[in-house]
């Protein structure tokens, strides 16, 4: 103790991964093939990705080698550990596409604000795309640096198609538009104000039926939305998943209140009738029975309590 640096060996790393493979593959030790990435459940399964220096050799191929001889010599040092070797890309929805295998992904959406990804596969692949106990998304997801959500097509279309709606009724709220010309704005794949207000003028002339005029006042009316919302300090405010779907709530009204700095059930159930009846719309009858619907957590957060209290008490 306390007589210099301590070695510390771990056959649990990637690292320890790579390096067995740069010892059965001679054109990873050469550089020839690169590992760009590696991700390991110990003594289960691991994915590496790889890349060629070289437009000849398969770099997939090379590592598995002659009837699997190199990577199945990688798995027996690592006592059975089933090693799945994926071909790197620098798209990463290609990326994931490969890594996701031996399951097929039918569709891919990517937030890359959030380096995220929804992943669409058939049902039939859908248990098979996340593994037992979700270990070939969470390797997935490890080795290439995004995080991955894994869905059924079903729930794939549903989740657009209530982003879709999610989307136009921002526009009719911020932008003040009509039904179909908000649906034309999600269609053409505006997906925030910022875009409306910003895009190159062109690209909005090109979509089918808009007009100069009809360009400049969409353009007009989002600057507004964002001069706004920077004057006041409410440029993120959006309503919570949770305001927008609860019992007796629309789209509009939603966007409304987020517009007031009630973006969640919470904010809602703080307020008093007198104030949501503020908003045009909104009789005494309807503000109380949203407000009511806002508290219900709240009521059964006391109930939990209670009977807590009352086993500690027993």
């Amino acid at each position: 103790e306390g007589r210099g640096p301590q070695l510390i060996l771990s056959r649990n790393s990637p690292e320890f991964l790579i390096e067995l493979f740069k010892i059965e593959v001679p054109e990873i030790a050469e550089e020839t093939i690169e590992i760009r990435g590696a991700a390991r459940d110990p003594g289960m399964r691991a994915k590496i990705a790889v890349k060629t220096n070289d437009g000849r050799i398969d770099p997939v191929g090379a590592c598995v080698g002659m009837r699997g001889a190199r990577v199945q010599a990688v798995s027996n040092e690592l006592n059975g550990e089933r090693v799945d070797i994926v071909l790197w890309d620098d798209n990463p929805a290609q990326l994931v596409i490969n890594a996701m295998a031996p399951a097929d992904v039918s569709s891919i959406v990517m937030d890359e604000d959030n380096r995220s990804m929804d992943v669409a596969v058939t049902g039939d692949n859908l248990a098979q795309a996340i593994g037992r106990g979700g270990q070939n998304v969470r390797l997935a997801s490890e080795l290439t640096g995004w995080k991955l959500n894994v869905m059924s097509e079903e729930q794939a279309v549903e989740r657009q198609e209530a982003e879709s709606e999610k989307l136009v009724n921002m526009f009719m709220v911020r932008l003040d538009a009509d039904t179909e010309l908000a649906q034309i704005l999600v269609d053409e794949g505006f997906t925030s104000i910022d875009e409306v207000a910003y895009v190159p003028v062109e690209e909005m002339l090109s979509i089918d039926g808009f007009d100069e005029d009809l360009v400049e006042t969409l353009r007009a009316r989002a600057r507004d939305v964002l001069l706004t919302a920077a004057l006041t300090g409410d440029e993120s405010r959006e309503p919570t998943d949770d305001l927008l779907t609860m019992e007796g709530m629309t789209p509009g009204l939603a966007y409304q209140l987020a517009d007031r700095g009630v973006c969640t059930m919470d904010d809602l159930a703080e307020l008093s009738v007198d104030e949501l009846t503020e908003i045009e719309g909104v009789d005494e009858a309807a503000a109380a029975a949203l407000i009511m619907k806002a508290r219900e957590p709240w009521f059964a957060d006391d109930a939990d309590e209670t009977a807590e209290e009352s086993r500690e008490q027993e």
